[in-house]
């Protein structure tokens, strides 16, 4: 049974074609647990160019994608809604948008190209805006394939080990714990005994206290987001002796592994 219905609409299709079906969202799709689909802006143009965009009125750079093939495409197919257009000034996607997108039935998403839309599709058309950060790119195929990868990872079904989307970065506001597999010595960077002590109490105090520690060192800013640090966190930073997470300089990231 299909749990997500997800519309692309897009002028350059075979940008998408080969990622939407590979990996975990292919196997997905075979599956029939998503239902992603691309539709071409081309298709519904007026002319036999197949245009899609034209020069802006009042002169300028670049080209404008036209309101009329949009129109048409979205009108013609009756994606699931809401369709958001994926524009630079829009809310910015993070783990709790694809969280929110996640817990519906589907979504669509309008990939701008060239200098962006004619002005009528964002007023008239869409029902809000994504981006994905404060970065150019030529099209928004990118952004989608980033967004609908982000989405449909957490329906039910598509990833192997359910409990893996629960244990992941950003999730409750933190960075994951590090992750080892063998050997357990590798160049003499041996693995922490914990996690080869068989104890699952202690190793998920261990992971928890190094997410704690990984965030507050390289992502201050989610610390704060969550509102710092709770008296119980703190507490378990120093009892495992975690209140300075051991990080060590750019130049040698290998040392890391080494960390107790």
């Amino acid at each position: 049974m299909v749990q997500m219905h997800i519309s692309v609409f897009t002028a350059l299709p075979q940008i998408l074609e080969g990622p939407f079906s590979a990996s975990l969202l292919g196997r997905a799709r075979e599956r029939g647990l998503v239902d992603v689909r691309i539709h071409d802006l081309r298709h519904h143009a007026a002319d036999r160019h197949r245009s899609v965009d034209d020069s802006p009125f009042g002169g300028g750079a670049g080209m404008v994608l036209m309101p009329e093939p949009v129109f048409r495409a979205v009108e013609a197919v009756q994606p699931p809604r809401p369709l958001f257009l994926l524009d630079p000034g829009g809310r910015r996607f993070n783990q709790s948008v694809a969280e929110e997108l996640a817990a519906g039935d589907g979504f669509s998403l309008l990939c701008g190209r060239y200098e962006g839309v004619d002005e009528r599709v964002r007023r008239h058309l869409v029902d809000g805006e994504l981006s994905i950060g404060d970065y150019v790119l030529a099209g928004g195929e990118a952004a989608a394939f980033v967004i609908v990868e982000a989405v449909t990872r957490l329906v039910p079904g598509v990833m192997g080990n359910e409990a893996s989307a629960g244990e992941e970065s950003f999730v409750d506001g933190l960075l994951e714990a590090p992750h080892y597999t063998r050997p357990a010595d590798f160049r003499g960077w041996v693995v922490p005994a914990v996690l080869r002590s068989g104890d699952h109490g202690r190793v998920a105090q261990w992971r928890r206290a190094q997410s704690l520690a990984r965030t507050a060192a390289r992502r201050p800013d989610l610390i704060e987001a969550r509102g710092g640090l709770s008296d119980p966190e703190r507490r378990l930073l120093e009892e495992l002796g975690q209140a300075e997470y051991p990080e060590t300089s750019p130049e040698d990231p290998s040392q890391e592994s080494s960390a107790p």
